[in-house]
């Protein structure tokens, strides 16, 4: 069992490496033109959209409503993690 959660985590941080760069390379070209405070404004713009789709939009059908809330929470806290990972690139 041990080795099928820790691949379970390496399939897990993959994504979340993978996303992050993809979505790091979007949003710096574009919004980089505009200058860092509208960098950081979009961010947090998006950052709070994201988060509400979540808790709002998110259905996940065969579940329980714990299990519902708990992966809302993760999701919420990786976008959160994801977007203010971020920085305004000056280069």
């Amino acid at each position: 069992m041990p080795e099928i959660s820790g691949e379970l985590q390496a399939i897990n941080t993959a994504w979340q490496i993978a996303i992050q760069e993809i979505l790091r390379m979007v949003i710096r070209d574009m919004y980089h033109a505009d200058g860092e405070a509208t960098f950081l404004a979009n961010i947090k713009r998006i950052e709070a959209a994201a988060v509400d789709s979540i808790y709002s939009d998110l259905r996940l059908r065969g579940t329980n409503e714990w299990t519902e809330v708990l992966v809302k929470d993760k999701a919420s806290n990786f976008v959160t993690t994801l977007l203010t990972s971020f920085t305004y690139d000056r280069a």
